[in-house]
């Protein structure tokens, strides 16, 4: 049995993983600084939840149409090249919304163009990028803990980005956030540019795409393990994360605050995450990982349950931790889940599947929350969407010996858990 290294960022001793988490977390901080000064410019352009709740939908809907099918691409393709180009694209998405925002011209219609354009750049950049850890760290035994990583690479802005978002707008208006985020795209397209990717084997197929996606559907569907995984991760995407989208409305409309009070609260959920991020970092095995999503997805679903009822700001912070590290576990598990278990071949469409449960879902549950806020108040929406996550997490616990089942086998054959005599 292969016996794991030990280190909380044991992933970085590979030189191309470490150039990528460098260049990512500068471009990560002007990306979340990019969407809370979108919301808040939606905000105070218009005062409506529902319009919060459509600009979401907007820019995640090509994630759910497209993605199934840009993962046979990913699988095709050189997913290096892949990403130079969607990280030069969201680029100019950015510098587009300044160049419009500076002026004072742009328009909710704007925002909502550009989100559909930044949708359809992700449908291709996420499956990819989640793709791409395999070959940036060639020890399978660090897998888990790159992914990890990544994921505390994304809380860590989560952290600051949004703080130093509701100070900038605060200071000098929304234009300067997506300029600046749009300057600090140029560290991670630098960092892969600098990469020496080791070119990856692809098997010469005469398959149309129509074919490899079925055989992608087909695995997914028909794997338990993976199919109960994606089922859960989609009902928390629908049902729970649209709380992001009701933030400002919580924010302004319930607890009577500002665009500082919005980072306050989005800052809140990021150090909770941030947090998971660690945790994960710090497990030495992806065995026990079946039982952690359960009770993750559970925690979320609990704090979301509370945050909707909370009236009081530092009531809601501290409690949003409780919502960001359950939600940050339940995603980054069912990752690593996936990535360990899944075929080489099949990688791209699987993740792709797994970008669809986790992004591609979200357009529906914004949607959907808009719609209910505006009948019923945001805070109702939120405790709505966390009761459906409890219910999800405590099913999938139930279900938890079949998944066993299924992926102890896998699990032999990889070395990570002992044949039984």
């Amino acid at each position: 049995m292969t016996q794991p290294r030990v280190g909380l960022f044991r992933a970085l001793q590979h030189r191309n993983y470490r150039l990528f988490f460098g260049g990512q977390t500068v471009s990560l901080m002007g990306t979340w600084i990019t969407r809370i000064a979108t919301s808040w410019l939606v905000y105070r352009l218009t005062g409506s939840a529902l319009l919060l709740g459509v600009v979401g939908f907007a820019g995640q809907i090509p994630t759910l149409l497209l993605t199934p099918f840009t993962g046979v691409l990913v699988d095709r393709w050189n997913r290096h090249r892949i990403l130079v180009v969607t990280q030069a694209l969201s680029m100019l998405q950015s510098f587009a919304l300044a160049a419009l925002a500076f002026p004072g011209i742009i328009t909710v219609r704007h925002v909502l163009l550009l989100q559909v354009a930044q949708g359809i750049i992700n449908a291709f950049d996420t499956p990819a990028r989640q793709a791409f850890v395999v070959e940036m760290v060639t020890d399978r035994a660090d897998l888990p803990n790159a992914i990890a990583l990544n994921s505390s690479m994304v809380n860590a802005s989560r952290v600051i980005g949004p703080s130093l978002g509701g100070i900038i707008i605060a200071a000098v208006g929304e234009a300067w956030c997506f300029a600046l985020d749009g300057v600090s795209y140029i560290a991670v397209i630098a960092s892969l540019l600098a990469m020496r990717v080791t070119p990856r084997p692809r098997e010469a197929t005469s398959a149309r795409l129509i074919e490899e996606f079925r055989d992608g559907f087909r695995y997914v569907s028909r794997f338990p393990p993976v199919r109960s995984a994606l089922l859960l991760l989609a009902l928390v995407s629908t049902m729970g994360m649209p709380y992001n989208v009701l933030m400002p409305a919580v924010a302004g409309g319930v607890l009577h605050g500002g665009s500082n009070t919005l980072g306050f609260l989005m800052t809140a959920s990021g150090v909770g995450a941030l947090g998971g991020a660690f945790y994960l970092a710090s497990r030495r095995t992806v065995v026990g990982l079946g039982r952690l999503i359960a009770i993750a997805a559970c925690t979320f679903g609990g704090g979301l349950v509370l945050f909707g009822l909370s009236r009081n700001l530092w009531l809601s912070v501290a409690i949003l931790p409780l919502v960001g590290a359950g939600m940050m576990v339940t995603m980054a598990s069912t990752n690593t889940i996936l990535q360990t278990i899944v075929e080489e071949r099949l990688r791209g469409r699987v993740m792709a599947f797994y970008t669809m449960a986790f992004l591609g879902t979200a357009p529906i549950g914004s949607l959907i929350a808009g719609v209910l806020a505006n009948r019923f108040g945001a805070p109702t929406t939120i405790v709505l969407g966390g009761v459906a996550c409890i219910v999800g997490g405590a099913s999938f616990g139930l279900w938890l010996p079949h998944f066993r089942a299924h992926v102890r086998p896998l699990y032999v054959e990889r070395g990570i858990l002992p044949a039984r005599e």
